[in-house]
């Protein structure tokens, strides 16, 4: 089945103008980054079907995408009109942000770095691919398959400070 995504840089785009809207500069790892998280748990929970069609390799201090490496070496490039996305792909992506898009850039690179599929790559010596089916049994594996529930339908409000807080069920400890 053909990706979500014509492109990595749809969502690239996206990730970074989310970040201007909150007015974060997204640094290039934390992009790196979010881009494996969401291809990651993207096939997790689609069979193994892609998000976007990229590769990504391990590099010195985490995972890349190495078209995003280049075509980010002076800044955001511009190609074109931005593309819509489908609703889906959007609750999706909405949701990984929602989940990823506060922490800082080193955590979600040591997030990232953690991961079987990164440190084989690495083994295999710097800039190797990262294979999808690795990042597959990775993000299914108990450490990172209970948040896989939370992309399918994200709750989130904000709260009286106008931060975005997660809504959980309440569950009171017993009291007995």
């Amino acid at each position: 089945m053909a990706p979500a995504l014509d492109s990595v840089f749809d969502l690239a785009f996206w990730f970074y103008d989310q970040g201007l809207n909150n007015s974060e500069y997204i640094q290039p790892a934390k992009l790196h980054s979010l881009l494996f998280i969401s291809q990651a748990y993207y096939a997790s929970i689609s069979d193994g079907e892609k998000l976007f069609p990229a590769l990504f390799l391990a590099g010195e201090s985490g995972p890349i995408e190495p078209s995003v490496e280049a075509a980010w070496f002076r800044g955001r490039p511009v190609f074109g009109e931005e593309k819509q996305l489908s609703s889906d792909t959007l609750t999706f992506i909405l949701s990984v942000w929602r989940r990823f898009g506060h922490h800082s850039s080193d955590y979600l690179v040591k997030l990232c770095s953690k991961t079987s599929a990164y440190k084989a790559a690495i083994d295999r010596g710097l800039r190797s691919e990262i294979f999808l089916k690795n990042m597959i049994n990775d993000f299914k594996k108990p450490d990172y398959a209970h948040d896989a529930d939370k992309f399918l339908k994200p709750r989130t409000a904000r709260s009286h400070t106008g931060r975005t807080v997660t809504i959980k069920t309440w569950n009171p400890r017993d009291q007995s």
